[in-house]
């Protein structure tokens, strides 16, 4: 009997300290979508990392690492369950119905044109397309954003198309007043606007022009995304997302999401 008791209390002790060790997870990220989710010298960087960074080390008996992969072998792990959770992928279950399930949203992508101030002294141009015929709207080259109706107004010549490289160069062409308003992720556009003051290459105000937000187009959503491909080899995976869940909860209630994202932005 007093083996016996001795063998209970081992077998105790070891199954409290498996359960006081934390698991040790990956999520995958995208590694050239900035600037949400990006790899730079090495480093994981983005929005979406420095809010997952923050929440994940909230979480308890979880021990999780970050690791930048293209977007397209990113989701062939998730789609072959060897991959635990990728973000940010959009919420599209018909698309990938290897994804699931999908946590709250992180993060809200808002396409939205940005403008000369000087369009808005006469009118606030809220709607969107009517309040913006007439004007030269610029785009990135090879970008389809804006919607059914914007594209219909181009092709109606009520609105005129300005097509460029990238963030950068619209930019600077309608600092320039070349163009009236670009169009674009308003994340995406306040990232590049940043570096390029703080380069000197925009000079808001003196040779450049000052600028105001315009009409949202869009909100698209970004979730972390988990694979529902493993057949129960991620037998945490539930408590994983509830944690997961409550914290991204707690900082979109509390500000702290915002201010993740103003902090990014500065």
């Amino acid at each position: 009997m007093k083996l016996v008791r001795m063998l209970m209390a081992l077998s105790l002790c070891v199954s409290l300290h498996a359960s006081a060790e934390d698991i040790e997870v990956t999520l995958y990220a995208d590694a050239n979508y900035p600037p949400y989710s990006y790899v730079e010298d090495g480093e994981l960087k983005g929005v979406y990392a420095n809010i997952i960074k923050r929440a994940v080390s909230r979480m308890k008996g979880y021990k999780v690492t970050l690791v930048g992969v293209p977007w397209k072998r990113g989701l062939r792990l998730i789609e072959s369950g060897k991959g635990f959770a990728i973000y940010p992928p959009y919420f599209h279950v018909e698309k990938r119905p290897y994804i699931w399930p999908y946590s709250l949203p992180i993060l809200d992508e808002r396409v939205m044109v940005i403008c000369r101030e000087d369009l808005f002294f006469r009118a606030l141009r809220l709607k969107w397309v009517e309040d913006y015929y007439g004007l030269v709207i610029g785009v990135n080259s090879g970008f389809h954003l804006g919607g059914e109706a914007f594209w219909q107004a181009v092709e109606e010549e009520k609105i005129t198309v300005s097509e460029a490289k990238g963030s950068r160069e619209n930019l600077l062409q309608l600092g320039l007043k070349r163009i009236d308003c670009y169009l674009n992720d308003r994340i995406s556009i306040l990232w590049e606007l940043k570096k390029l003051k703080r380069s000197g290459e925009y000079d808001e105000g003196g040779k450049h022009v000052n600028l105001i937000e315009g009409a949202t187009i869009s909100i698209e959503q970004g979730f972390l995304g988990f694979t529902d491909m493993d057949e129960g080899r991620f037998a945490f995976k539930e408590d994983f997302k509830k944690q997961f869940d409550i914290i991204i909860y707690d900082m979109r209630r509390s500000g702290e999401m915002q201010k993740i994202i103003s902090d990014f932005l500065r």
